[in-house]
């Protein structure tokens, strides 16, 4: 069975809508997206890849799920609500599951309140604990769609979304559904911006992967959702790998043998062998150890001639969003782009000599024929690894 992707909502901080985030994706006069602000950090000013676009809520959500986060869900919603109402009254509402990804949830509305319960010793009067539970993003989105199907969150850190996709493909495959609505949202807030600064993880400045000048992630948000069917669609989802190395809590295994063991599943599943892959869009979070590890894993993989890189320093590292707004960038490298442009890596140049020789992409750089298969990497805290294999439709 051919699982389709039949359309795309995505924010983030290359802008709001596909036309906006293609526009920036392919701009070759320098990397787009993000701010330097101490928002998240007073009296510290980083790099983040905030959303700035005014966000809101439908009128009658419930206060349990008024979260920035689910407000980004919607905004991503709202641009694939055509083809989703359509698949709904095709198949019936209860034919229709939501599988999100996740991170953050409500984290930034439990923060603030808080900081509001000890600064006067009650509850915010718009806090409802239920805003903090990491299953809101699916159970809000079946209330906006009106659908009755399965619907569940996943929330396995950094790969969350790139599982959830996963997870709607394996719906379908099964026929416990017609028609998914997959991806994941995720919010920055001062909670998720210390945590990773306590990690002295955290770039002030846009981050550098691969670069032997590196020095640590951009953290950002936004929303990336796509609707997933057996339908004849512009893109499809032609494999999956999903590995667990449990190596350590937050640092990955450095012999790579998580990544490159999903990276070679998503391959198998797809049936393809590595020379069919026309692109790589690595996790490349700019941190040494996740830097080495994953150019090791690839090198392995793909040797040094398959065009690669990272996205983060113009999204920022979306945490569990990051699988689905990267996947989003992977639907637009494969459709309408005759010419095969691919996003760039953002560097200084500077390579890491300690690293294997990769090819990075350089900005305007194209394959000068339209893609055919696209790879991208998901690696999380945990060992929690996953890679998805895109295709032209």
């Amino acid at each position: 069975m051919n699982v389709f992707i039949n359309a795309l909502g995505v924010i983030c901080a290359l802008g709001n809508g596909i036309d906006a985030v293609r526009a920036a994706l392919w701009r070759d006069d320098g990397p787009q997206g993000g701010e330097i602000t101490d928002r998240y950090s007073p009296g510290r000013p980083l790099q983040l890849g905030t959303v700035n676009a005014a966000l809101a809520l439908p009128a009658d959500t419930p206060l349990m799920h008024r979260t920035r986060n689910n407000a980004l869900l919607y905004h991503a919603a709202q641009q694939l609500m055509p083809q989703a109402q359509a698949a709904i009254a095709r198949v019936g509402p209860a034919r229709v599951a939501v599988v999100m990804g996740t991170s953050t949830s409500g984290i930034a509305e439990g923060g603030a309140a808080v900081r509001a319960r000890s600064a006067t010793g009650a509850w915010p009067a718009d806090f409802h604990y239920g805003q903090q539970e990491l299953g809101s993003p699916a159970q809000f989105l079946a209330g906006v769609l009106g659908v009755t199907g399965i619907a569940y969150t996943l929330s396995t850190a950094c790969s969350s979304s790139a599982k959830a996709l996963a997870a709607a493909a394996r719906l379908l495959r099964a026929g416990m559904a017609d028609a998914v609505i997959a991806g994941g949202a995720d919010t920055l807030c001062s909670f998720t911006v210390a945590g990773f600064s306590a990690l002295d993880s955290v770039s002030d400045k846009r981050c550098n992967p691969l670069s032997a000048n590196r020095c640590g992630i951009n953290l950002g948000e936004g929303a990336g959702l796509f609707l997933l069917s057996a339908e004849p669609g512009p893109v499809r989802l032609v494999g999956w790998g999903e590995t667990s190395d449990a190596y350590h809590m937050s640092a990955p295994d450095p012999t790579g043998g998580g990544a490159r063991a999903a990276m070679l599943a998503a391959l198998g599943r797809a049936g393809l062998a590595p020379a069919a892959i026309d692109y790589l869009n690595l996790h490349g979070t700019a941190t040494p150890q996740n830097d080495a590890m994953e150019a090791l894993a690839s090198a392995t993989v793909f040797g040094s001639d398959l065009p690669l890189s990272s996205t983060k320093p113009m999204t920022g590292h979306v945490l569990g969003a990051a699988g689905a707004i990267e996947a989003a960038l992977m639907y637009l490298t494969l459709s309408d782009n005759p010419g095969g442009r691919l996003p760039a890596h953002w560097w200084d140049g500077v390579p890491d000599a300690a690293l294997p020789s990769l090819r990075v992409v350089a900005p305007g750089e194209a394959l000068g024929r339209a893609p055919r298969y696209v790879m991208s990497n998901s690696f999380a805290f945990g060992g929690s690894n996953s890679t998805v294999i895109l295709g032209a439709g």
